[in-house]
């Protein structure tokens, strides 16, 4: 009996340690109004150096493509 006993301790934690993440996102998730990591800007409207550097590069093979 205590074999019974240990494993579902053990299984418990495991359990538990798996669920964690999940409930700490529904935890924020409800918390915050239904945005889980708070008032974040829409996707592509910041400045970043690799979107700029996207958007020359691409301005050039097109460029490069246009003279042919």
């Amino acid at each position: 009996m205590g074999e019974i006993t240990e494993l579902f301790i053990i299984m418990l934690l495991v359990a538990t340690a798996a669920f964690a993440p999940l409930g700490y996102f529904i935890y924020n998730y409800t918390k915050k109004n239904g945005e889980p990591f708070g008032d974040i800007e829409p996707h592509g409207d910041s400045h970043s150096a690799v979107n700029d550097f996207a958007e020359k590069a691409i301005g050039f093979i097109k460029s490069k493509l246009a003279k042919k």
